[in-house]
């Protein structure tokens, strides 16, 4: 969609290609591009969005054909003869047009800028667009984009998988998940959202996700945590357990002797795998108290308590509390 504001933008400056640029070049420098300033990239810097609306404006221009061709006449004709009043050649607009422009000595005002320079390239595909009617300025708007929500269970999350997606109104779409997602976290979809009113791109499908709870398994970052009860015994004079994997078989780890609760046992690469890196699995041991002892057992156990040497382990934490009064 041809502008006036063409004869002043150099697009291939702005995306830093040469006039040759093929169409596979073209696009992988505006991928790389708009990756580096892409809003989400660059969350509350006005700089990269202007930059990165500009890259926009480049490439869309560009990457057609037919406007890349007007553009190119367009920029040409405007490095003969600047449009405006005190160029370099010492004439202004009317001065260079001024024959399509005065009828009789007077300035015709009704013809506008795009009427006169659609005059000049029409028909053989200038200003016009494809039905003969003029595309209007500043090349074609993208269409709206659309928000969207899904709920994903905690393996899916953490895995990545493909869904399908029944936007309202809309066709089913397949939607890659990456590894690795949050809750809250935002997809952005290129190209899925409404179409352009004018035959620009297409907007984005905004999809954000929840993630439900697993019933054994926490996310913390990169990390997998699991709360893995033990005996008193196991705790006490150690032991080998077996601990869960997401989506694995278990895991034997060694439990040392004298294990207090709360302390973590590490399982490298066993937790999120994502664009971040690769998490672990964190196993914290919590000592379980049982519930119901036999006769036998109760006696064996008050016997321990004989045995054992007299201690109190609150003591420090009484004399800390003592300290604070």
């Amino acid at each position: 969609m041809a502008s006036q504001d063409w004869f002043d933008k150099d697009f291939y400056a702005v995306l830093g290609v040469p006039k040759t640029v093929s169409e596979a070049e073209l696009k992988k420098t505006y991928r790389k591009l708009a990756r580096q300033y892409h809003p989400d990239s660059n969350p509350g810097d006005a700089a990269a969005e202007a930059k990165f609306k500009e890259i926009s404006e480049a490439n869309s221009v560009l990457s057609d054909p037919e406007l890349r061709k007007e553009y190119d006449q367009i920029r040409a004709m405007g490095s003969g003869a600047r449009f405006q009043a005190g160029g370099p050649q010492g004439g202004g607009f009317e001065d260079v047009f001024g024959g399509l422009f005065n009828q009789g000595g007077r300035t015709q005002s009704s013809a506008s800028f795009e009427d006169l320079l659609g005059g000049m390239f029409g028909g053989a595909g200038g200003f016009g667009s494809a039905s003969g009617g003029y595309r209007g300025t500043g090349g074609p708007s993208k269409g709206r984009d659309v928000s969207a929500n899904t709920t994903l269970d905690f393996v899916t999350a953490i895995r990545g998988e493909t869904i399908k997606l029944q936007p309202q109104g809309g066709k089913p779409i397949n939607v890659k998940i990456p590894e690795g997602v949050t809750d809250g976290q935002k997809i952005r979809l290129k190209g899925k959202g409404e179409p352009s009113p004018d035959g620009g791109a297409p907007g984005d499908l905004v999809l954000t996700v929840a993630v439900r709870k697993h019933p054994v398994f926490e996310r913390d970052g990169q990390n997998l945590r699991v709360i893995v009860p033990v005996t008193f015994t196991e705790a006490t004079l150690g032991a080998t357990i077996e601990v869960p994997t997401l989506g694995g078989e278990p895991v034997k780890l060694r439990v040392a002797p004298g294990t207090p609760s709360g302390r973590i046992l590490r399982v490298k690469g066993r937790g999120v795998t994502s664009a971040k890196g690769e998490g672990d699995l964190l196993a914290e041991v919590q000592v379980a108290v049982p519930a119901h002892l036999t006769a036998d057992a109760l006696k064996h156990l008050e016997a321990f308590a004989k045995a054992m040497p007299k201690e109190n382990p609150r003591e420090e934490l009484l004399e800390k509390a003592r300290a604070d009064h």
